[in-house]
């Protein structure tokens, strides 16, 4: 081999590189199985380094395969599986494909980041950090603090009464549910789930192999007649902002529901999901406020907070949290200790309540921004679901083309939309519906977007 192709190009040491190139000659197949190596004294000749350094490079071909050593005759080149290689003997030009960058997209779940308390977060943050308390292992089900102030928070907000012995936090709603259906599984082998729904529930549910029933959910309401005809006796619903519908329960519902689980001897899960964030009335009364004896209650900071905080809580009726308790007692908490120290002080400080009324607000605009946007570029050709809360809405989209192709055409316009297809079960809509997100866009980026699409689907 010739020494230009070992020009050393950098500091790193140099039997790194030696190895490097080798191992590039050998997935390429510039060096085919079988075929010998350069010995390691001619090696080193060649390259004017030491013998030792051609060695340590060798060494590390062998341990990894790529060569081996027979003996006194030297070192062969292994045989590879090509396909692991595929993509590097491709040229880079024939890798990929053309791709519109994304300028616009309306993903649900994004949080509002101008808005974002980031100083006050990161002052609170850095005083937890001098605390005793912060170096040491976390509470199996939660800081006591942060349970405390969730339960001052509910019983404000929500109307739940609880206290903190009743309430476990945890990393996000569907951990909570996989936890959940650990202990409810062997009492209840089957369950109600909202059609269409949350298929993140759908999963954690599944993950127990609990046998799914399933509730019919319409732009009305859910249709709790069909409760009649079901065998189960546990039901998981989203009653202050369906996922993904929008819908509440109206208080005749909930009372329904309450009387429901209570003549199945059952319980309600009953998923808090975006109740914070109401723009024409304050947010409902949760079920837990009626019946905390039948309703488990989920909630968590990801959708009105930060996701990336990974914190979320479940207030569990007194005939569960022994049995919860018993079952998860010597398992480390799933969350950061450091996020629910500085999240309990946050709202202690009355922080918390401040950013929600302050985000309501904001969030308030950008829907109806969204909102007159499409009116005004789409017209009869779409209809808009769950505009009077939450922190997405939903567009049925008349112009005959199917769900795939409006999401492949946006993209190619440099524009995201996601599909409501992964929600149904049985329930399918007749007609395309999409999702819309706001929550992380400007209203100039919201216009843009909805501008864009125009163009599209035109």
């Amino acid at each position: 081999m010739k020494n230009t192709i070992f020009a050393f190009k950098d500091e790193s040491p140099k039997y790194k590189q030696i190895y490097e190139q080798f191992k590039l000659f050998i997935e390429r197949g510039d060096i085919p199985a079988g075929d010998p190596l350069p010995s390691i004294r001619h090696l080193a000749d060649s390259l004017q380094v030491s013998r030792n350094t051609t060695l340590m490079a060798y060494e590390q071909l062998v341990a990894e395969g790529y060569i081996r050593g027979e003996g006194r005759k030297g070192y062969f080149a292994n045989a590879l599986e090509p396909l692991l290689f595929q993509d590097a003997l491709v040229p880079r030009h024939k890798q990929t494909k053309s791709v519109t960058p994304v300028l616009i997209d309306f993903r649900a779940g994004a949080v509002d980041q101008t808005n974002f308390p980031l100083k006050i977060w990161r002052r609170i943050a850095n005083r937890v950090l001098t605390l005793e308390e912060s170096f040491r292992y976390g509470e199996p089900f939660g800081e006591v603090c942060l349970r405390e102030q969730i339960a001052t928070y509910l019983l404000q907000s929500r109307g739940v009464k609880t206290d903190a012995n009743s309430i476990i936090i945890g990393s996000s709603t569907q951990q909570m549910l996989i936890h959940l259906g650990q202990i409810l599984m062997g009492d209840f082998p089957s369950i109600v789930v909202e059609d269409p729904g949350y298929d993140g529930a759908r999963e954690a549910f599944q993950f127990h192999h609990f046998t799914l029933e399933t509730l019919p959910v319409y732009e009305t309401g859910a249709d709790l007649s069909k409760l009649e005809q079901v065998k189960s006796q546990l039901i998981y619903v989203t009653p202050s902002h369906q996922s993904p519908i929008g819908v509440s329960m109206s208080i005749q519902q909930r009372q329904m529901l309450i009387h429901w689980a209570n003549k199945m001897q059952g319980y309600i899960i009953e998923d808090d999901y975006d109740s914070e964030f109401r723009y024409t009335q304050q947010p409902f009364p949760a079920l837990s406020s009626i019946d905390s004896t039948r309703v488990i209650y989920l909630g968590n900071f990801s959708k009105s907070f930060l996701p990336g905080l990974r914190l979320s809580y479940m207030v569990l009726p007194e005939l569960l949290i022994n049995r919860y308790k018993d079952q998860f007692l010597h398992f480390e908490s799933t969350t950061s200790l450091l996020s629910q120290l500085t999240m309990a002080k946050f709202m202690e400080e009355g922080e918390w309540n401040r950013h929600i009324k302050r985000m309501r607000l904001v969030y308030k605009r950008k829907m109806q921004c969204i909102v007159s946007e499409l009116k005004k570029y789409f017209k009869q050709n779409i209809s808009i679901i769950g505009e009077q809360s939450g922190l997405y809405l939903l567009v049925k989209i008349r112009l005959n083309r199917s769900e795939e192709w409006l999401i492949e055409r946006a993209s190619f316009f440099g524009v995201k939309v996601y599909p409501t297809s992964i929600y149904f079960i049985k329930n399918h809509s007749d007609e395309t519906v999409l999702k819309f997100g706001f929550s992380n866009l400007t209203c100039d980026e919201i216009q843009l977007g909805v501008k864009l699409l125009k163009e599209a689907w035109s």
